[in-house]
């Protein structure tokens, strides 16, 4: 999954403030622990201080019993590059973005194995709908399939 590859920019920086290891990986259970109950945001500099929020707003919050391990923050940030990629920016400004707005550190060529990946089980499910004649659910995987290739 994408979201396993996602690096936290500001980590050695995050260990030494918080007091102890801070593991490097965005979506490492144990990174969004300290996240969601035990770092102090307002030992953080500004910057620091607002990725870490707008990472947590976007990805941590949710309402199941087991988050931050529930599944929904990896989902949430697979959803928001594909996302970005629907509003035309290439692998490369989807990382930049990242970076820019949650410290959070990906490849591009990640990305872009993310975005291909993604095209072929659209087009697997696009192939299945055909088949059984799921008209709706055809046009909406065609339709997907476009806004990832950028057509």
């Amino acid at each position: 999954m994408i979201a396993a590859k996602a690096r936290f920019r500001y980590a050695k920086k995050l260990q030494r403030i918080a007091g102890y290891r801070v593991p490097d990986f965005a979506f490492n259970g144990a990174f969004m622990d300290i996240l969601v109950s035990s770092l102090d945001y307002d030992s953080l500099d500004r910057t620091m201080r607002s990725q870490i929020i707008q990472f947590y707003k976007d990805f941590l919050e949710c309402g199941c019993k087991e988050s931050p391990q529930c599944g929904c923050p990896e989902r949430k940030f697979a959803l928001k590059i594909l996302e970005l990629r629907r509003l035309g920016l290439d692998h490369r400004q989807i990382s930049e973005i990242l970076v820019d707005d949650y410290g959070v550190e990906i490849y591009p060529t990640d990305i872009l194995s993310f975005l291909e990946d993604s095209v072929h089980t659209l087009e697997t499910i696009r192939d299945v709908a055909r088949i059984e004649g799921k008209e709706k659910l055809l046009q909406k995987t065609i339709d997907a399939i476009r806004e990832i290739e950028g057509k």
